[in-house]
């Protein structure tokens, strides 16, 4: 009886294992063009208006806290008035986005009405719809009840985020237990303390990752505040250093200013992205109630 040989193969281990140069190289690029930019700003705000326009180069120098401090001392501090407002708009209209997303989502994911299929739709409808395109007709509606030229103004429109309800929705579905609902509702507890006590810390991780996007969304956001708002005081980060941009035409040394604020404005997202880092969870069902 003679013995067949059985030609060798290559171990599937391997070959997945085995990194892309190809792949790498993209990565890396990537990475380059992501980087490069905040390098530069973070370079640039070290050096003097002199140094900024002699030469372009990636080397630091040692006018940053001249540069901090000159931006703090323009128009008594008014730099940091408009970190303090954009804290605001961020910070309140994330967590209240962040709520009316999460109930939305549970409610579109784990309740049956008439029109569900509907209201499903015009949502994906509405995370389509750039938020710029909406801008004009917000402020008429604004104007018509004095709210323009306030912090309403730009608060309230961003209440509302169509692409946070459609996350909290699919993740609802998938980290909420339909069982563990029932069983709420078979000891007596009403809708709300289920979502409330239950709904919502099985949701968390998903929620960290909402109240993120419309944070960066609104601490970004520069067109609506830029319609809404006539008085400086109420500025936001984005229309304040963009105001001091068009002052550079006139006054070079603006320019400096613009920069400098530029790097002090990302630092706060820095940090926030670094303290909710943690809360982040691969598994859906973290946080569920344990038997």
């Amino acid at each position: 009886m003679t013995a067949t040989r059985v030609p060798a193969t290559r171990s599937p281990r391997t070959t997945a294992g085995r990194p892309s140069v190809f792949g790498t190289a993209i990565l890396l690029l990537g990475a380059v063009y992501c980087l490069l930019p905040v390098l530069w700003v973070l370079t640039a705000s070290t050096k003097n208006g002199s140094e900024l326009f002699s030469t372009f180069t990636l080397a630091p120098s040692t006018h940053l806290w001249d540069n901090i401090v000159a931006l703090t001392e323009y128009r008594d501090g008014l730099f940091w008035r408009w970190m303090l407002n954009t804290a605001l708009y961020a910070g309140v209209g994330a967590l209240i986005s962040t709520y009316v997303s999460a109930l939305s989502g549970y409610v579109l994911a784990r309740f049956e009405f008439p029109g569900k299929a509907t209201v499903f739709s015009v949502l994906l409808m509405g995370v389509l719809v750039p938020g710029v395109i909406l801008a004009i007709p917000q402020y008429f509606l604004l104007a018509q009840v004095g709210l323009t030229n306030t912090y309403w103004s730009v608060l309230l429109p961003q209440l509302i985020s169509p692409y946070g309800i459609y996350l909290a929705r699919i993740y609802a579905a998938a980290a909420v237990p339909g069982d563990v609902i029932e069983a709420a509702r078979t000891e007596g507890a009403g809708e709300l303390r289920i979502f409330h006590g239950i709904a919502l810390p099985m949701m968390a991780p998903g929620l960290v990752t909402i109240f993120l996007f419309q944070f960066v969304a609104i601490w970004n956001n520069f067109m609506l505040p830029y319609i809404m708002l006539g008085n400086d005081q109420l500025f936001p980060i984005t229309v304040g250093l963009s105001g001091l941009l068009n002052q550079g035409a006139t006054v070079p040394a603006m320019y400096t200013l613009v920069i400098t604020g530029a790097l002090l404005s990302i630092v706060p997202l820095i940090i926030l992205f670094l303290l909710l880092q943690r809360f982040w969870r691969v598994d859906l069902a973290a946080g569920a109630v344990k038997a």
